[in-house]
């Protein structure tokens, strides 16, 4: 008797199955060295901008427990990236300043992604 081959593993509900991957790496800084710059001089800043990218208050980097972890996230599922949650908290607790560039350079790759 044949028993039934399984040759790709079953997908949770509702989880997306084409995701890409962040536009730059984490450690990719001299891929826009402005962003890079400001994130180590001033990452207060940057995270203002990357806020106000998302379309949220430019307080949330100042007033916000975690805000960092929690933009990370936002961009990430509103833009079909890859990764977890869990992700999002190592990366951010461990390289604060190279996600920060990160997700600016990420919000820049949507907008000129978003204008062709």
């Amino acid at each position: 008797m044949a028993y039934p081959t399984v040759t790709s593993q079953p997908q949770p509900l509702g989880m997306p199955t084409n995701q890409r991957m962040w536009s730059s790496g984490t450690f990719g800084c001299f891929d826009d060295f402005g962003s890079c710059l400001l994130g180590t001089i001033c990452p207060i800043i940057l995270g203002m901008r990357v806020a106000g990218d998302l379309g949220e208050s430019a307080c949330v980097p100042c007033c916000v427990p975690g805000a960092s972890i929690v933009m990370r996230t936002k961009i990430r599922t509103q833009h079909n990236i890859q990764g977890s949650i869990m992700d999002d908290c190592l990366m951010t607790w461990c390289c604060p300043h190279c996600i920060m560039c990160q997700m600016a350079r990420e919000m820049d790759y949507i907008k000129r992604v978003g204008s062709q």
